[in-house]
């Protein structure tokens, strides 16, 4: 259990149904609060501390120990409450299914310290965790069979493991992985990268890659564009069965 929380709950009086009530959930969602890696949505904690007379990082010092970079906070806090992750990537393999030593190879050649690229991949497989919760998100991940044959640095053995890996997390309930072979020719998703996330109060809200910055969009124009995307996207891919022969065939062909 979450100790900080119970004890401040306490000595505050305030118990999960009093919380649930001042800050609009159910009891049952409050409830979880003093569960370990258990904290409020990104627009609840604030006023939960407040009640219970903490800071944040006194109950939830997790949140606080973060090494993402800034700019990516908001959109990992996204994540974690979604429902579900329409994901769509060109040239790497899902950073929710990415491997740490594939993780590593995706920063290759940047301007990075050996420490900034550990916090990087620190953070980016710490993300993995919302897919082993007990209510995970859906994440429907459409990928470009291209990244099932690209390496850094004629690294076999990492492309072997990241690939049976895919294999590993397409058995999940929570996961479907789809590829668009290069059969497709030209397509809609050759634009760049995105991703959809389905939030609880039935709000999407995306999140947009690009050479020079991330964009987090949430304008309805914007998210409707992105929305008839992904549907063309998609309408390009194999399915999920088909799709574990492209994987397993360019697993093999790496060992």
């Amino acid at each position: 259990m979450n100790h900080a929380v119970i004890e401040a709950m306490s000595a505050a009086g305030e118990t999960a149904d009093s919380l649930a009530a001042q800050i609009g959930v159910d009891p049952k969602t409050a409830a979880k609060w003093a569960n370990p890696g258990r904290v409020p949505q990104t627009r609840h904690r604030a006023k939960v501390a407040a009640l219970l007379g903490h800071e944040e990082g006194d109950l939830w010092p997790d949140v606080l120990k973060r090494r993402e970079p800034s700019w990516f906070r908001l959109w990992a806090d996204l994540e974690r409450e979604a429902l579900s992750l329409r994901s769509y990537q060109l040239a790497w393999v899902p950073g929710l299914l990415q491997t740490e030593a594939y993780a590593r190879a995706t920063l290759a050649g940047e301007d990075l310290t050996p420490a900034e690229v550990d916090d990087l991949v620190s953070a980016r497989i710490g993300r993995q965790a919302i897919l082993r919760r007990d209510r995970p998100p859906l994440l429907i991940a459409v990928v470009d069979e291209s990244v099932f044959r690209r390496t850094s640095g004629g690294n076999r053995a990492m492309m072997a493991e990241q690939l049976n890996r895919l294999v590993e997390w397409s058995a999940m309930p929570a996961v479907q992985l789809y590829a668009v072979p290069i059969s497709a020719g030209m397509y809609p998703g050759l634009g760049g990268p995105f991703t959809i996330a389905d939030m609880p109060d039935g709000g999407r809200v995306a999140h947009v890659d690009s050479q020079a910055a991330a964009q987090i969009v949430d304008q309805t124009p914007d998210i409707v564009t992105l929305e008839r995307r992904w549907e063309r996207v998609r309408g390009e891919a194999l399915s999920r069965a088909q799709t574990l022969d492209p994987i397993r065939e360019a697993a093999a062909s790496w060992t």
